[in-house]
């Protein structure tokens, strides 16, 4: 009997083997082929071969991690010890208690899923770049976001969403200390995060944040007074602490976990490798421009030449594209980016419809200039030497053409292969596109193909 694999699984093997595949690539000397090693580029790519590597041993340990957000005084501490069940992290009334970013581990009851809970600094607490730097840092490291409000929420807590919602990770919005509010007000203050939780500038989403996406709690609820009589008919008041009341988002987490968990990892590991291959791929450019350039205008010097001295119209045109699809390979073995003979051929393509008349203009300027060259090469032979200038004329003015033509590909193969490093059949953004459009329009990932246009 074949055991079916499910969709999780499926997408946690797809990133497995998509980050291997970049692993065995990028660490590779000989992926620059027969040109020498370039020590400044082995050391700007140094980190970025780390994150592959970081990312593919998160792949193997399985381990789901959880970030909390949110302003001071919200109870992101609170919220992860009441889900650790014990006071693992310190707590108080005094602002800032938590200085810098801790992880917790959490066994869910399950007990079949590791979870890391990290809990950070107030995001109104810290100022400035390095605000900026912690918190793109953990949400990098997160599969989840946990976003804590207490209340309505500020335009501070709005804006930093926004930003949180570019990360890429999905969000759920906490509310906590729901026991200092009655009923009618919570549910009003959740008709609010319903609107504003969409978290864009711009409030240009047409969906409202669904309301299971909206999780309240009582992390550290506020003790109660308790009357107590004595025997001796004194009445005093005693205050009772309350138990958290989580349960909610307990189930909340464990629902996610069970029937998101692996995509969720997977779609992280691959967010990952994709920003790592395309800083990998910009530093190259970059260090490489010097023998790009080079190389770039020996190709159009030589196809000028070709096509200068070759009669034959339609030989100027098979060979200018053969010539096109060599420097593109030239291109792709100096960069050391993976590039097939195939992806070549779809990369010329792509190139000669987005870039438009331009390289069009190219070729059939080939075709018209090239009949006509051939028709003055007959023409100087059974005629007069006269035609031999026009002959002359035309092949230099085709030559040009094509020179100028081979340029603009160039060019345009390098944004290419830039931009497009991550987008191969097995690459991470064409992974991340092929996730976002399979899961179920039930689950919190679902929402990300929304809020990611490149997507």
């Amino acid at each position: 009997m074949t055991q079916t694999i499910s969709p999780q699984e499926t997408h946690y093997n797809q990133a497995k083997a998509c980050l291997q595949q970049a692993l065995s690539w990028y660490a590779s000397f000989r992926r620059h082929w027969n040109y020498p090693p370039n020590v400044e580029l082995q050391a700007a790519v140094k980190n970025d071969l780390q994150s592959l590597k970081s990312a593919l041993d998160k792949l193997d340990q399985k381990v789901i991690r959880l970030a909390t957000f949110g302003l001071v005084s919200r109870g992101k501490s609170a919220v992860v010890n009441a889900l650790v069940g014990q006071k693992v992290l310190e707590t108080g009334p005094i602002n800032g208690v938590t200085q810098w970013p801790r992880s917790v581990r959490w066994t869910p009851p399950s007990g079949k899923i590791q979870v890391e809970l990290i809990d950070t600094p107030g995001l109104d607490e810290i100022n400035g770049q390095v605000r900026e730097t912690m918190a793109r840092d953990v949400a990098r490291q997160a599969d989840l976001i946990l976003f804590i409000v207490a209340g309505d929420i500020t335009r501070t807590e709005y804006l930093a969403l926004c930003e949180l919602r570019k990360s890429g990770k999905p969000i759920i919005l906490v509310f906590n200390k729901i026991d200092l509010y009655p009923e009618t007000d919570r549910q009003e203050i959740r008709r609010q995060l319903q609107k504003l939780g969409t978290g864009t500038p711009q409030n240009t989403l047409q969906e409202v944040l669904p309301t299971d996406e909206i999780v309240m709690v009582a992390a550290e609820p506020q003790p109660i007074p308790i009357r107590v009589e004595w025997p001796d008919g004194r009445i005093t008041e005693e205050w009772e602490n309350v138990p958290p009341q989580i349960d909610e988002l307990q189930e909340k987490i464990l629902s996610i976990l069970n029937n998101e968990g692996r995509s969720l990892i997977a779609l992280n590991a691959l967010f990952q490798a994709k920003e790592a291959e395309e800083n990998i791929a910009r530093k190259t450019l970059e260090l490489r421009s010097t023998e790009a350039e080079t190389l770039i205008w020996q190709y159009a010097k030589y196809k000028a030449i070709a096509v200068g001295v070759n009669p034959i119209a339609f030989l100027d045109v098979v060979g200018g594209f053969v010539a096109d699809l060599a420097l593109i390979r030239a291109l792709a073995r100096l960069y050391g980016l993976p590039m097939t003979s195939h992806e070549a051929g779809q990369l010329w393509r792509t190139i000669l419809l987005s870039s438009g008349t331009l390289i069009l203009g190219e070729i059939v300027s080939n075709i018209l200039v090239g009949f006509g060259k051939s028709a003055a090469a007959i023409s100087s032979i059974f005629e007069s030497p006269a035609a031999l200038t026009l002959y002359t004329t035309t092949a230099a003015t085709q030559a040009a053409i094509a020179g100028y033509g081979t340029y603009n590909i160039g060019k345009a193969a390098q944004a290419y292969l830039e931009n497009g490093c991550s987008w191969g059949s097995m690459g991470p953004s064409t992974l991340i596109q092929e996730i976002l459009s399979q899961v179920d329009s039930a689950t919190v990932i679902h929402r990300l193909r929304q809020e990611l246009p490149n997507f």
